[in-house]
């Protein structure tokens, strides 16, 4: 069989749309503060990439988090609070979506080459089908439109489990998962892309590990600039990404550089993360 890449599957904020992946903190922080709790930024950030439900349940397991429950309602949270925030921030997520649905420099031009090259584009995303619903006409307005979509609630698990990206290649009609590439802004998006058997390319600066926006980023002195991208590189490659870029623009060339490794051998599931 052929040693050629044959799917790349992308995630959506962080990666494709939304620089900084900005629309779920600004969600979730606004319906947590409605229900009387004050959630960090970092605290958003940091299981980030999951389904929305799930995300919620880990916030409300977080020590702070869950004592200003406690004070608030005399009990733990249970499950259908989180049911109930779940709820209230579709809403917000649908609409906070819509507004951070700018594709990400070089999104639309990776994508049209993949497609020039004979690569099927799948996606997968913690946003469930009605959080998308305002995105997609809005990405195809700027040139990007996957072949497959599977979102959260589609799939009796979400991330890190490899269910969303198995739909996805089977959708696709792709395989083997070692012709498949995963791209993610997220610790819990490379996990899933490694536990499905793919290969694994993070992305450090466009994404959630950096969290600002292009303009915000650019501002940054070099050398700030430099270290919060390292600092979201790591991350990545703890998780075990193969491969880190800054974006979704730096993608093609690591494309090349896998279809290498697979004409000489090499295997996602025995190689390690790239460490340069």
């Amino acid at each position: 069989m052929s040693d050629m890449i044959r799917a790349v599957v992308f995630d959506w904020a962080g990666t494709m749309v939304d620089f900084g992946c900005c629309a779920p903190v600004q969600a979730l922080q606004s319906v947590l503060a409605e229900a009387g709790i004050q959630a960090s930024e970092a605290d958003i950030r940091r299981d980030m990439g999951m389904a929305k439900r799930a995300h919620i349940a880990r916030l409300l397991a977080m020590p702070d988090l869950a004592a200003q429950w406690q004070a608030i309602h005399g009990r733990a949270p249970g499950q259908t609070d989180i049911d109930a925030l779940h709820d209230a921030v579709e809403p917000l997520m649908i609409a906070a979506a819509a507004d951070c649905a700018e594709l990400i420099p070089g999104a639309a031009a990776t994508a049209a080459t993949l497609r020039a090259r004979g690569i099927r584009i799948g996606s997968n995303t913690g946003y469930t089908r009605a959080m998308m619903a305002a995105i997609l006409p809005r990405a195809a307005a700027q040139g990007y439109t996957p072949d497959a979509l599977v979102c959260a609630g589609e799939t009796a698990e979400g991330r890190p489990s490899p269910l969303m990206l198995w739909r996805v290649l089977v959708e696709l009609g792709i395989w083997p998962a070692a012709a498949c590439v995963k791209v993610d802004d997220a610790p819990v998006g490379i996990a899933e892309g490694r536990n499905a058997g793919v290969w694994t390319v993070g992305v450090a600066a466009s994404g959630n590990g950096v969290g600002l926006t292009a303009d915000q980023l650019t501002a940054l002195s070099p050398a700030e600039r430099s270290s919060r991208i390292a600092a979201s590189a790591a991350l990545l490659r703890e998780a075990g990404a193969h491969v880190v870029i800054d974006s979704v623009a730096d993608l093609l060339p690591v494309l090349d550089e896998i279809e290498a490794l697979r004409q000489a051998g090499g295997d996602p599931t025995s190689l390690v993360s790239r460490r340069d």
